[in-house]
């Protein structure tokens, strides 16, 4: 019996809200693996916002591919890990406030966006999924 998921069990489980963890490759040195708030739509990119001048944005400028890994932090156990290239585009305040609300909710996520507009180097950093690895322990 396979634990894997299916292309349509993948996409869902990754668009269902999870902290993600974001890794980055570095050289001379293990990849810069870090929780980071992400949103997906299946048949999309998975985006993310984070500061040009962090520890990750700086990486990004040297490298091209870069990896999300999502789970389940509860029995059945899942995860869906997918890597990819990137693009960076500027941010938007529309888009600092659908994340903030994602994982805020409405309240708390209209307070956390009115404190970030216009006021930040934040940067949208979107991957596009080409590869996928996918487990579901409640399979068994």
């Amino acid at each position: 019996m396979s634990l894997a998921m299916s292309p349509e069990e993948r996409e869902a489980f990754l668009a269902d809200l999870h902290v993600g963890i974001v890794s980055i490759p570095r050289r001379s040195k293990g990849p810069l693996t870090v929780p980071i708030w992400y949103d997906y739509e299946p048949g999309g990119e998975v985006w993310m916002v984070m500061s040009d001048s962090s520890l990750k944005g700086k990486l990004l400028k040297n490298c091209q591919r870069i990896s999300l890994c999502v789970q389940n932090e509860q029995a059945p156990y899942a995860y869906v890990s997918v890597e990819g290239p990137f693009a960076i585009a500027a941010r938007t305040d529309e888009q600092i406030l659908h994340m903030a609300s994602r994982y805020l909710g409405d309240d708390l996520g209209r307070q956390y966006a009115a404190a970030s507009e216009g006021g930040d180097d934040s940067i949208m950093v979107s991957i596009t999924p080409e590869t996928w690895f996918t487990v579901d322990y409640g399979k068994r």
